[in-house]
């Protein structure tokens, strides 16, 4: 079957080039799906992204993207990943490092002017510091917001919530107020159903009595007949 989206240029030599530019820089380099994943290390970032940019057989020459990745459960918790595309060369390259809440990622801003405003995104919703982003502030969440919505660890309403206040008459910030607790999860699927009585299914337990039935006179069609037509009164 002939494949009907764009085929990017295969990474024929790549590896073999990037090991050969950063050598040590390189912690490793895995491909899946026809995409390569280079992981480096975090103060090399800058001189690696150079070299890809510049170099006549690579040109790198657009960042596509910069995300973060949270995983709580190691010492250095977040990926910062770089989508690179050569347009000359039809390539795609993904660039990952390690850091933590407190270890700054050397900006890009000085490879990428773009970079600024991906940077700017990663460390609002994950916080990663990036070191030399000239305007390193708070991009998609509000003004006074406290955290980072994008870790694993932040919960699901927030810290603050806000609201209208006619006594100030303004739109306040407060601690959050549930109004009804929490409810236990079970997480079992919808179609075996639980194994417990949620209020009101005791109702469908009860057998009903048939005597107890209303029963209602059947309608003579035939006196409905007949006195159809003549006038009332």
């Amino acid at each position: 079957m002939t494949a009907h989206w764009p085929l990017t240029k295969p990474d024929d030599g790549v590896q073999s080039k990037i090991e050969a530019l950063f050598g040590s820089a390189v912690l490793g380099v895995t491909e899946h799906a026809g995409e390569m994943t280079v992981l480096i290390v975090r103060d090399a970032i800058v001189d690696v992204v150079t070299g890809l940019r510049d170099d006549p057989d690579l040109a790198y020459d657009q960042l596509m993207d910069l995300s973060g990745a949270d995983y709580p459960e190691r010492a250095c918790r977040f990926d910062v990943n770089y989508h690179l595309l050569s347009l000359t060369k039809n390539r795609r390259i993904r660039i990952k490092l390690h850091t933590d809440e407190t270890l700054a990622v050397p900006s890009l801003t000085s490879v990428y002017p773009v970079a600024g405003w991906f940077e700017r995104e990663t460390w609002d919703c994950y916080g990663v510091q990036f070191d030399g982003n000239p305007d390193l502030r708070r991009i998609l969440t509000d003004y006074g917001f406290q955290g980072h919505p994008f870790r694993k660890d932040f919960p699901l309403t927030g810290y603050v919530e806000l609201r209208y206040s006619e006594e100030h008459k303004r739109v306040v910030y407060e601690p959050v107020k549930l109004a009804q607790d929490f409810r236990n999860f079970d997480f079992l699927s919808p179609w075996e159903g639980t194994d417990y009585m949620l209020p009101g299914d005791e109702k469908a337990t009860t057998t009903p009595d048939p005597s107890a039935a209303k029963t209602v006179a059947p309608v003579s069609t035939a006196d409905s007949a007949a006195t159809k037509g003549k006038p009332h009164g």
